[in-house]
């Protein structure tokens, strides 16, 4: 059964915020770079641009959380941190009257930062650690918490660094693999190919893939992977396409634009099969592309990430990247938890509610794994881009 979910029952008076954040999201029962945030675009190990930034606090509550983030790394890094950070901090204003502190950490990009960062933030008491970003770091920052008993909330998308105690709080390439097989497949779609890049993403993207179709009862009539030519694998995949109702590609916008155009030239008519993708279809290059026009791929509804853009850009007087939304949920998640559940409020039973949380992207919840389900709307690509075809679900099943 899904708890209500009325923000004004919870939280930031007169708001609108409360309305697509964690503040209304609560429990009532047994029972939250410009591309779409699929993957994460500094899913790796950057180097420092200088010394780390000094230890900062923000907020004066009396619950203690660890915010751990790459602040001083270089690069897009670094820009994706202090958007972040602005986040997390925009998420307090906005909370009326939350009862955290936040103990802002700099990881400088490194697994040994962010364990130093963890163990500060322990050290000065905190009851939870967010962050870090990379998926390098989170296994440093859980060895830390673990020994303290406390959870962490990470914003990797490496569902392998997610366990006990370590929830990730990001968009997995898995959920949008899942919700577009299963709304294909509501829709009729029964035979499918796939057409996928032979990368980390691409295996997740894989498994996630195979599984959905077979949990629907559809087949799987072609499948192949790419490096770096995609001639061999767009000729097979063009020649098994007249058995199929539909095919994905699982790509990055320029990548994807490239992929369509190898099956073209292997003599595939993408006008007559249904194009699906992933979130990562987010984005221009996908949107100009006239070959893919009218694919329809999943991602989080983008109104309230328009909606937490613009008020993110009057506080602040420029654009939050993509990933910024993860610390602000993570922020306002936490400061929920803390006006709510009490002594209990982030053990782990709270923290995987099977009824979920409601955030800027949606709603969201935490499996016992670590990783985490979103509930994802289904976009179809146009010329202006991308255009609603399935709204997000407004609650999870009780499982």
């Amino acid at each position: 059964m899904v708890g209500p979910r009325h923000p004004k029952s919870h939280g930031p008076g007169a708001h609108a915020v409360a309305r697509r954040t964690a503040l209304g999201l609560i429990i009532g029962a047994p029972l939250l770079s410009a591309c779409s945030g699929v993957q994460n675009p500094f899913e790796q190990s950057v180097a420092p641009a200088g010394p780390p930034q000094q230890p900062a606090v923000a907020g004066n509550g009396q619950v203690k959380v660890g915010l751990i983030l790459p602040l001083s790394a270089s690069g897009n890094a670094g820009v994706a941190a202090q958007s972040m950070k602005n986040a997390a901090e925009m998420a307090l204003a906005e909370f009326q009257n939350p009862n955290i502190q936040l103990l802002i950490k700099d990881d400088a990009g490194s697994p040994q930062g962010a364990q130093q960062g963890a163990q500060q933030a322990c050290d000065e008491g905190a009851e939870i650690l967010l962050g870090p970003l990379f998926a390098g770091s989170v296994p440093a920052t859980a060895q830390v918490a673990r020994t303290r008993n406390i959870s962490v909330i990470a914003f990797s998308t490496d569902s392998s660094v997610a366990g006990r105690g370590v929830y990730l709080l990001s968009f997995l390439p898995e959920s949008d693999a899942s919700r577009i097989v299963d709304y294909s497949a509501g829709v009729g779609k029964r035979s499918f190919a796939a057409l996928l890049p032979d990368n980390a993403y691409g295996t997740v993207v894989e498994g996630a893939f195979k599984t959905a179709v077979s949990r629907r009862g559809g087949r799987i009539v072609a499948f192949e992977k790419y490096s770096g030519d995609r001639t061999m694998a767009a000729r097979n995949v063009a020649q098994a396409l007249g058995g199929a109702d539909a095919l994905l590609l699982a790509d990055d916008g320029e990548a994807v634009v490239a992929t369509a155009d190898a099956l073209t030239t292997a003599g595939a008519n993408l006008r007559n099969i249904q194009l699906l993708g992933t979130g990562l279809w987010d984005n221009p290059r996908v949107y100009n592309s006239a070959s893919l026009q009218g694919g329809l791929y999943a991602a989080p509804d983008p109104a309230g990430f328009r909606a937490f853009a613009g008020r993110y850009r009057t506080r602040f007087g420029g654009d939050p990247v993509r990933t910024a939304t993860l610390a602000y949920d993570a922020v306002a998640l936490v400061a929920a938890l803390a006006r709510t559940q009490g002594n209990q409020r982030f053990a782990p039973d709270v923290l995987t509610n099977a009824s979920g949380f409601a955030g800027i992207d949606g709603l969201f919840r935490f499996r016992s794994d670590g990783t985490n389900e979103r509930g994802l709307a289904v976009m179809r690509v146009g010329s202006g881009g991308g255009q609603a075809v399935a709204g997000a679900p407004k609650s999870f099943s009780a499982t």
